[in-house]
């Protein structure tokens, strides 16, 4: 169980990808981490931040590139990963508080990684989907998108879709919202 409910971190990982499948050799492997802190009590987002994170396994598509915008110059200039959840686990404190993304996807990125790269996992055991929680909350019948969740709840997408730091920043006022409104 998490032990400090006063923030929760809001992640969002961009990974390598391509039109089909991976070019031999090639796996997917995490090239950003988008994060946002939530103030549980508020409903304020704070700190957006992006960590880009050089691929060992992989090199960024130009399907990817058109996707996310990042490119393999991009990420070259990032850190390992290695370093990305070191910095999750230290500055951020991500082992002693509740994280949410927008689906499990991220969720099973960093446990594959890190278990690839035999780097420790950098979070707690609290995860929070916040795409399977809106859904419920707005007895949908099934998951949605994150852009039109926002659509749905009125909140604009800031940014650009499909970068880290942007794509957390808008889920982590997809969460507010759900939090907000179960508290009227």
């Amino acid at each position: 169980m998490a032990k400090r409910l006063d923030l929760i971190l809001v992640i969002d990982v961009e990974s390598t990808c391509w039109e089909g499948s991976p070019p031999e050799g090639e796996e997917n492997e995490i090239i950003e981490i988008g994060v946002c802190t939530l103030e549980v009590a508020s409903g304020r987002r704070r700190d957006r931040r992006s960590l880009l994170v050089r691929p060992e396994r992989s090199r960024v598509s130009p399907f990817c590139t058109a996707l996310t915008t990042l490119t393999q110059a991009d990420v070259d200039a990032g850190v390992s990963f290695k370093e990305a959840c070191a910095t999750l686990r230290g500055e951020l404190k991500a082992q002693d508080r509740l994280w949410a993304s927008y689906g499990d996807y991220d969720r099973r990125m960093f446990e594959r990684q890190c278990q690839a790269r035999g780097v420790p996992y950098p979070f707690g055991p609290s995860h929070l989907n916040v795409k399977s929680l809106f859904a419920v909350t707005h007895a949908l019948s099934r998951e949605i998108g994150m852009a039109e969740a926002l659509e749905r709840a009125g909140l604009p997408l800031a940014g650009t879709h499909h970068r880290g730091g942007d794509d957390a920043f808008n889920i982590a006022g997809l969460l507010a919202h759900v939090l907000l409104a179960a508290r009227r």
